[in-house]
């Protein structure tokens, strides 16, 4: 086998790609990440000591946070990206070391660089691809061949989590906004997947804190959001196109939105979202802009067909890339931690400076513009303050019985077949359900009219996958609202969907909260042992979805 990776959801026959990933990455490219999030965790053990001496490294915290999101699934595919982030995390680890080494010696008249891992102190010996591709290749996921299942299935599941919560992060620093709690729980956290003092309940603790870390990094993202660009507002989302030339932007950083739509005022470029970006529609900091047009398209994996529509430049501001086609390769860009070989990337923002996509703009002006797909609107905007201000409207309805029940569809979609089941729910789901939604999954039903109830309507948008904190504010003030103790005493069923390891952190964050009962599909991760999956059955009563019918009727009845 020439790599190993069963971090998504449509990973090979559900135990692991081994030759070329499912999402398009080469085995070069996992085994570049693989040795990148070793280098991370050598580093992260470095920045634990250091803190125990006083010492803060925050720049290397940044760097981990930064490191683990380049290795989510569909993010960056480029190898030559990936030698420049193992430099740098072989440079700031020993940089560390060097600070721990001297405040040992000037408080403690020793070494406490001494018995590291190799992870903490490799370097390689050339500068040479192969070397990287074949240490990255020794230290991977499956590096020991007797470490035991259930061990390795905890250590990989606090692993994804943590790359969820570096996603989050990310988005969060580049609008200024960090807790220092959560930087230094990327750190604890990788660092004890290197304990093997450590036994299958301290890690079953460290994955539950994961969770509950979660929960605070998407709330400072939700503060960082809507800070800077205003709170969601119900919106009809418009799909049709306009005349003239546009750019794509997909992905989730509001931010580049923000700077591509001042950097395209006034130069008769429309600009459109995409994919996780349709939220984007509803922030009232973004329509201001006369030309910010609708939303083309849907979910992510249907891109190739979209993008080659467009006949404009898309922009790709973080993960969710498939692999392009040569048609449009040369007018895809990415930027941030987003990478494709080949295609061109726009360069991270000077500090107290913007990105500069002229070079987007000067080819959208000599492009024709997009291809129309459809027309229509969808309703988005439904985040939390939303919800909340009808708040005594809902309950009055649940209270007269027009809604018996809320269900929350969030999570990630994909191109498997078999995630029509979520279509099939939504459609079949009875006239006074409601549906509760954020990320990619909505796009399986986004666009059935499913019509109102009790003068909402019943597919409540939040937005992207991060804005699933919505869904939790909203649990907790409609269980205060109601007089409930208990978020499981509401009429409220989880059925959520999921393919990459932002969804894994959404996950750990809802039973964290205590949670339970939640349908997880269209398959269970692969990743989780038939011992940790018998745990969270056992404690949170997590049942991977059914067939369609059988799981409505459990819907239907509160089960």
């Amino acid at each position: 086998m020439s790599m190993f990776c069963y971090q998504c959801q449509e990973t090979a026959r559900n135990e692991g790609c081994t030759v070329k990933g499912v999402c398009g990455k080469t085995a070069e490219v996992a085994c570049l990440q693989d040795l990148l999030v070793w280098l991370v965790k050598g580093l992260s053990l470095l920045g634990g000591r250091a803190r125990e001496l006083g010492i803060r490294d925050h720049d290397a915290e940044v760097f981990v946070a930064r490191a683990l999101f380049a290795t989510i699934t569909n993010a960056n595919f480029d190898p030559g990206r990936f030698e420049a982030l193992l430099a740098e995390a072989v440079d700031r680890r020993d940089a560390l070391c060097e600070r721990v080494r001297a405040a040992c010696a000037g408080g403690r008249g020793k070494d406490c660089c001494e018995g590291l891992p190799d992870c903490a102190t490799w370097r390689p010996a050339g500068d040479g691809r192969d070397e990287l591709v074949g240490k990255g290749a020794a230290v991977g996921i499956l590096a020991d061949p007797d470490l035991d299942e259930d061990i390795r299935s905890l250590r990989e599941l606090l692993t994804y989590g943590l790359k969820g919560i570096a996603a989050y992060t990310d988005h969060a620093l580049i609008l200024g906004q960090e807790n220092p709690e959560v930087l230094a729980f990327l750190q604890e956290g990788l660092a004890a997947t290197l304990d093997d003092g450590l036994d299958a309940a301290a890690l079953t603790g460290l994955v539950e804190r994961c969770g509950a870390m979660g929960v605070k990094a998407m709330a400072l993202l939700d503060a960082a959001n809507t800070g800077a660009y205003g709170h969601p507002e119900p919106t009809e989302a418009e799909l049709g196109v306009r005349p003239g030339p546009g750019i794509l932007v997909s992905g989730h950083d509001l931010k580049d939105l923000d700077e591509l739509l001042e950097q395209t005022a006034g130069r008769g470029v429309n600009v459109y979202t995409h994919g996780e970006m349709l939220p984007a529609q509803a922030y009232p900091a973004f329509r201001r802009h006369p030309h910010f047009a609708g939303n083309y398209g849907g979910s992510w994996w249907r891109q190739a067909e979209e993008f080659e529509r467009f006949g404009g430049p898309i922009l790709m501001t973080t993960n969710c890339i498939v692999t392009p086609r040569d048609s449009y390769k040369d007018r895809l860009y990415t930027t941030g931690l987003a990478g494709w070989p080949g295609c061109p990337h726009v360069p991270d923002r000077a500090p107290g400076g913007a990105k500069d996509f002229s070079a987007l703009v000067e080819k959208a002006l000599d492009l024709p513009g997009p291809e129309e797909l459809e027309t229509g609107t969808i309703p988005v905007g439904w985040a939390h303050d939303a919800v909340l201000a009808r708040a005594g409207d809902i309950v009055a309805a649940i209270r007269r019985g027009e809604i018996r029940r809320f269900v929350v569809m969030g999570g990630c979609d994909g191109r498997h077949r078999s995630r029509e089941y979520f279509t099939q729910v939504a459609r079949s789901l009875p006239a006074d359900h409601v549906i509760l939604t954020a990320g990619c999954a909505k796009y399986r039903y986004n666009k059935l009219d499913l019509g109102t109830v009790a003068g909402i309507p019943r597919i409540l948008d939040a937005g992207q996958c991060n804005d699933s904190y919505s869904l939790v504010v909203v649990a907790m003030k409609l269980a205060e609202a109601m007089g409930v103790g208990d978020v499981n005493e509401l009429p409220i069923s989880y059925d959520i969907a999921w393919y990459e390891q932002k969804a894994v952190i959404v996950l750990l964050a809802l039973l964290s909260l205590g949670v339970r009962n939640i349908r997880l599909g269209p398959t269970l991760p692969a990743f989780l042992s038939p011992g940790v999956a018998k745990v969270l059955v056992e404690r949170f009563a997590l049942k991977p979805t059914g067939e369609a019918e059988a799981d409505l009727a459990a819907i239907a009845a509160g089960a």
